[in-house]
Formats: structure tokens, sequence, C-alpha cells
């Protein structure tokens, strides 16, 4: 044990931990003023204990073994997927939450991200870096995404449900995916897309009514203030033109802590969660917003390392998958408060506030570090 323990690297583990502190530090002073929500100190430190054990647990675990049982894991996530929609709690329209005792709130889409990672690199690593033929390859995996991803949607999350394709797409792409399959697929995607956009304009008012009646309007007003800006009401840019208007104003060094005057005055919805960045660019400015990216940039690029010291392709291929989850979150975070991405509930990693998304996050890095620490185990899928 003693010697895996010195395998681990202990740089990531210090930006985890600096990560933890601006989190608790930048939650305090977003529900400071808030009346919808009580800061928790013992609650968000018992969160911290049990992600760090999580962490701690999978690290000590051999990532092969887990690579082997895949199956059975990617079957659990989907049965759980199906019971949240059946049972779930519903929040703010979307039922994608179990209740757990003690007022916690459990989402298996976080879980199943990570093992939707976890059930793709078992499956291409035993091509062994190989080209990827469709018909055995390709599609295949393409439906192993599939699935959760139709689950999550449905919720509805669309959130998550788009970092279900990012994975898919970094990881074929890594799994060594023929280039006329990859420019097949981006084709698809593309005339997807353009009918998507034609839909959603040449059917607007339908659209907006049925979900409307649905209690999910917000989709479409999300939807209104990123594809058609300048037809948006006031009320639809709310959240993006108060956010870029903080994040402006917090110049180069910020208003300082706890001075951060849109925050304290409710002008940015769910500014503990979802928008936590304009929190911290507002109260530190550039220069915080900056150290923050640079530590992102860090982890990943630490990350990158380990992958390509990673002898064993599956390894590799868990590696690809939890980089590309984090990659898009984060700028998908930051740049749907700059209003260069569309509004989601996606999380900012280990900032927001938020149970569940800490946990995976830090079991993902867990995962990551396995693949460190276990290095010289022989291959045996």
């Amino acid at each position: 044990m003693l010697h895996k323990f010195k395998k681990i690297d202990f740089p990531i583990v210090a930006i985890l931990l600096v990560f933890m502190v601006i989190s608790t530090l930048l939650v305090y002073s977003a529900t400071l003023d808030d009346p919808t929500i009580k800061f928790d100190l013992q609650k968000i430190i018992l969160i911290y204990v049990i992600s760090i054990l999580a962490f701690m647990g999978i690290t000590f675990i051999d990532f092969r073994a887990l690579l082997k049982i895949s199956p059975y894991l990617y079957i659990a996530g989907l049965c759980l997927l199906a019971a949240v929609y059946a049972f779930g709690k519903e929040i703010n329209g979307a039922k994608s939450w179990f209740e757990l005792p003690g007022g916690l709130l459990f989402q298996p889409a976080e879980l199943s991200k990570l093992l939707l990672i976890i059930s793709l690199a078992a499956f291409l690593a035993r091509r062994q870096g190989e080209p990827l033929l469709l018909l055995t390859d390709v599609i295949p995996v393409g439906l192993i995404m599939a699935v959760p991803f139709a689950l999550v949607l449905i919720q509805p999350d669309l959130g998550n449900a788009i970092i279900f394709i990012v994975i898919f797409i970094g990881m074929l792409w890594i799994g060594n995916v023929k280039y006329l399959h990859f420019l097949i697929g981006a084709l698809v995607v593309a005339a997807l897309f353009a009918g998507f956009l034609y839909m959603f304009n040449h059917y607007h008012e339908p659209i907006k009514q049925y979900f409307t009646e649905q209690g999910k309007g917000h989709w479409v007003a999300r939807l209104d203030t990123f594809i058609n800006p300048d037809s948006a009401t006031k009320d639809q840019k709310f959240q993006v033109d108060n956010s870029i208007k903080a994040i402006g104003s917090g110049g180069l060094t910020g208003e300082k802590y706890l001075q951060g005057t849109s925050v304290h005055r409710h002008f940015i919805p769910y500014a503990y969660s979802d928008s936590i960045f304009v929190v911290l660019a507002e109260e530190f400015g550039f220069v915080g917003s900056s150290i923050l990216l640079l530590l992102y940039f860090v982890l990943i690029y630490r990350m990158i390392l380990i992958s390509i010291q990673c002898g064993d392709k599956g390894g590799s291929y868990i590696i690809v998958g939890v980089v590309s989850m984090f990659v898009f979150q984060i700028f998908e975070n930051v740049g749907m408060l700059i209003g260069i991405m569309p509004l989601t509930g996606i999380t900012l990693p280990f900032i927001s506030y938020g149970g569940t998304s800490l946990l995976i996050n830090m079991m993902s890095i867990g995962l990551v570090m396995s693949t460190k620490v276990h290095q010289e185990s022989e291959p045996n899928y």
C-alpha cells in the first residue's frame, strides 16, 4: 500500500485541496445574503470528507478490475437513470435527483458519465490502438453512448446529455477512428444541428407553447437567448446580461471578497451553483479568474502526462474520457456566463456547490490516479 501511495501525483492532490478552499470561500460569499439557501459548513465538510475517501478508495482499486466488470457497471447506471425517471425528485422542471435522508440529493446522471467512460474504455481497449471498424466498433460504441444519453435527455437534462456526446467524441478520436468515419459523423451532426435550428425557428411558437404547458418554458427561453439574442426578451436575457455585467465590473482585481454588488443584490440566479464563476470574477477580477483557469490548465496537463506515460490502452482511454468531460464542463460553464455558449445547468467542476458533482469529480480524478498507481500491472481484459 505504501509503494502505491508514493506513486500518487501530489501536484494534482494539492490542486484539489486548493479548489476546496476556493469553493468554500465562494459558496459562502454567494449565500451570505441569500434567504433561499443557508451556508452549512458542517455539511460542506462532510461532503469533502466523503469525496476525499471516495478519491482514495478509487485510487487504490486497480482500474483494470473496473474495466473487467464494466458491463455490470453500465447496466447499473442505466437502472439508476430509469429509476430516477420513475421515482426521482423534480427540481426546476427536471426529474434528475434522488432525495436521500438528511436532505441530501443524488444525481445519477453524474455517476453515469463516469460509468460511460469506464464502459467505452473497456470496449475500445480490446482493439489495442488498431483503427476502429465502422460496423464492429464505431456503431456499437455509439449505441453504448446513445442509451444513457436518451435517458438523461428525457429527464430533461440537456447539459449533462451533451457531456455524454463530448465523452463519446473524445474517446472515439483517441481510440483511432478513421478520418472518413469521423468526417461522416461530423456531417451527420452538422445536418442534425441545422435541422434543429430550422425546426426551432420555423415552429417556434408551437414549440414554446408545448414546453410552457409542460412547465419547461425556461428551456425555450434559454435557447432563445443563445440562438436569437436580438429577439429575446429582457427577462430571457436576465441571467446572461447580468452575468456579463458582473464579470466586467470585476475589472483587473475585483471588488474584493464579500463585496460583489451583483451577487449580494441577487442579480445573479444560482450564484452558489451554476453561476459561481461570476462570484469569482466580480470579487477577484481578471487576476482571480485567470488563476482559477490556470489551475484547471495544470490539472488537465498533469492528467494528460499520466495518459502519455500510461502503458495500458484502457488507462489512457479512461484519462481521455475524464479530460474530455472536464474541459467541456469548464468551457461551457464559463462560456455560458459570458454569452458565447447556451445557458445550461452544467456546474463548474470542483467549485460549484453540489455534493453529487463534487463526489463524481473526485472519483473521476481517483480513476485517473489509479492508472498511475497501477501501471506495473499486466493488462487483463
